[in-house]
C-alpha cells in the first residue's frame, strides 16, 4: 500500500502578515553557494592556469570519463541527428517553432531622440559577440534547454555561440546524442563535451582543444545547473555575464475549490521529479481542496518513475499548502513568494493572474500546466528561481542585447548647454569636467 503523501500546511488564515514576515513563513528550499566556493574556486583556477588540460581531469573526476577533446566534432552532431527518435525531432521541431515565434517579437529596435535642434541620443540595441550556452546533465536529459537558449540567442543576432554539456561515460565520453541532436537541429555547429564548474571557467577563459583548435572564451554565459555550476558563474562573473544564479526550480498553484485536484497533483508532482529539493507549493482558501490534492498525490504516486525523487522533495521543507482566507490574500501570498513558474487555477483565473506581480512565469487556467511551458508553449523555461522574480526576468532576446547610447551634438547645442554643464560640474567638485566643454569656445589659462 503506497504510504500517504500529505503537504506540510502553513495557515494564514486570519492573519495579515507583512511582506516581511511572508518572505519567512512561507516554504522555502534554496542552497547555499557560499558552502561551496571553496570547493569550486580551485576548480576555477585550475582551468584558468592550464586550460583544457585541467578540464578534462576534473570530467575524468567528476564525470567518470576524459573526452579525447573538448569540441565535438561536426559528424558526431549530424550522426546524433540522424538517429533521433523521430517523435522526439518532431516534438523538437514543433518547441523550436513556436518559440522562436515567441521570441521573434522580442527583438527591441533602434531608438533617436532629439534633445534639443542638432542634439541626438541614440539607443543601439547590439547583440553580445560571443555566448556560451550550458546545458546540464544529472537526473534528465534536457534537449529543451539546447531550445530555451538557442533561440533567444539567435534571435538577438548572436554572431556566435557554443553550447556546453557534460560528457558521458555511456556516449563514450560525448554529451548525450539527444543534446547534439537538438544542436544539430538549431544549426548550433559549436559544442563542448565539458559541464559542471570546469565548463563555465573554461568557457570563461578559453584554451587550447588537445588538436591545437583554439577554444575561444565567450562574453555570456546563460543556461541552468547544479550548486558547482552557480558557483563557478558567481566567481566568475564580472570576467564574463551571467544571466543568474539559478537555484532549485519551484512551482506554485494559485487555486480555489473550483480547481481540479488531480490536476494540481500532478503538476506538483511534475516539477518535483526535477530534483529532490524542488519545491511544490499550494496556495489555496479552500481545505477541502488541500485534502483532496494530498488524496490525488498518494493516488497518482503510484504511477511515478522516479517515486524517490518526488516523495523527498514534496515532503521537503520547500514544499507545502498554504491555506489563505480569499483569493486576494493569496495573490498577497503569491506575489511575495514569486515563483519561477505560477499557475492560476480558480475561477476567472485571467482576471487574477492580471494581478500577479512577481512571477517568472504564469500559467493561466486548467490547460496550461507548466509542462506546456517547459516544452511547447513558444515561452522561455529558463527562469528566476528563489524569489529573484520579484526583481528579475527569464531568460529572453534581451538577455542577449546590450543597450548603447549613441551621443551626437552640435557646436551649437553644445554650447546652448555649456554652462548648466560648468555649474553642475563646480557642484561636484569636478572642475576638469567643465573646463573640458569651455576648452571648446575659450581659451584656457
Amino acid at each position: 500500500m503506497t504510504p500517504r503523501i500529505e503537504l506540510a500546511r502553513v495557515d494564514l488564515r486570519g492573519r495579515t502578515p507583512t511582506a516581511a514576515e511572508l518572505r519567512t513563513a512561507l516554504p522555502r528550499g534554496g542552497v547555499d553557494v557560499d558552502s561551496v566556493l571553496h570547493r569550486v574556486r580551485p576548480v576555477v583556477e585550475a582551468v584558468r592556469d592550464r586550460g583544457v588540460a585541467a578540464a578534462l581531469e576534473f570530467s575524468g573526476r567528476f564525470d567518470g570519463v576524459t573526452p579525447a577533446a573538448v569540441r565535438v566534432p561536426a559528424e558526431e552532431l549530424a550522426a546524433a541527428l540522424d538517429g533521433l527518435d523521430p517523435a522526439v525531432r518532431a516534438g523538437l521541431e514543433v518547441a523550436i517553432e513556436r518559440t522562436r515565434a515567441v521570441h521573434a517579437d522580442q527583438r527591441r529596435t533602434d531608438t533617436a531622440t532629439e534633445v534639443v535642434p542638432g542634439g541626438t541620443v541614440t539607443e543601439r540595441w547590439v547583440p553580445v559577440e560571443r555566448v556560451g550556452l550550458y546545458v546540464p546533465g544529472g537526473n534528465a536529459v534536457y534537449p529543451s534547454s539546447v531550445v530555451m537558449n538557442v533561440v533567444p540567442a539567435q534571435a538577438a543576432g548572436v554572431d556566435s555561440l557554443v553550447v556546453a554539456s557534460p560528457p558521458q561515460a555511456r556516449f563514450g565520453g560525448l554529451p548525450h546524442p539527444t543534446i547534439l541532436a537538438a544542436a544539430r537541429l538549431l544549426g548550433v555547429e559549436e559544442v563542448w563535451a565539458v559541464g559542471g564548474a570546469q565548463a563555465v571557467a573554461l568557457l570563461s577563459y578559453g584554451g587550447t582543444d588537445t588538436d591545437g583548435t583554439p577554444l575561444v572564451p565567450v562574453d555570456l554565459i546563460t543556461g541552468p545547473g547544479n550548486i558547482y555550476v552557480t558557483a563557478a558563474k558567481r566567481l566568475c562573473r564580472g570576467l564574463v555575464g551571467i544571466d543568474a544564479e539559478a537555484g532549485p526550480t519551484e512551482i506554485a498553484v494559485l487555486a480555489d475549490a473550483t480547481a481540479d485536484p488531480v490536476h494540481i497533483a500532478a503538476d506538483l508532482i511534475s516539477q518535483a521529479e526535477h530534483d529532490v529539493l524542488a519545491a511544490s507549493v499550494l496556495v489555496t482558501d479552500s481545505a477541502a481542496l488541500a485534502d483532496a490534492v494530498d488524496d490525488a498525490i498518494t493516488t497518482q504516486m503510484t504511477v511515478v518513475k522516479h517515486a524517490q525523487r518526488v516523495t523527498e522533495a514534496l515532503t521537503g521543507t520547500q514544499s507545502g499548502t498554504v491555506l489563505v482566507d480569499d483569493i486576494d490574500q493569496g495573490l498577497r501570498v503569491v506575489n511575495a513568494y514569486a515563483a519561477e513558474h505560477l499557475e492560476i487555477q480558480t475561477a476567472d483565473a485571467a482576471a487574477v493572474a492580471a494581478r500577479v506581480r512577481s512571477a517568472g512565469a504564469v500559467f493561466v487556467g486548467p490547460y496550461a500546466p507548466v509542462s506546456l511551458g517547459d516544452y511547447c508553449a513558444g515561452s522561455n523555461h529558463v527562469l528566476p528561481t528563489a524569489g529573484c522574480a520579484r526583481h528579475s526576468s527569464g531568460l529572453s532576446v534581451q538577455t542577449f542585447l546590450r543597450g548603447i547610447h549613441v551621443v551626437e551634438y552640435s557646436e551649437a547645442a553644445l554650447k546652448d548647454v555649456a554652462g548648466h554643464v560648468v555649474a553642475l560640474a563646480n557642484a561636484e567638485d569636478l572642475p576638469a569636467h567643465g573646463q573640458a566643454v569651455r576648452a571648446r569656445f575659450e581659451a584656457l589659462s
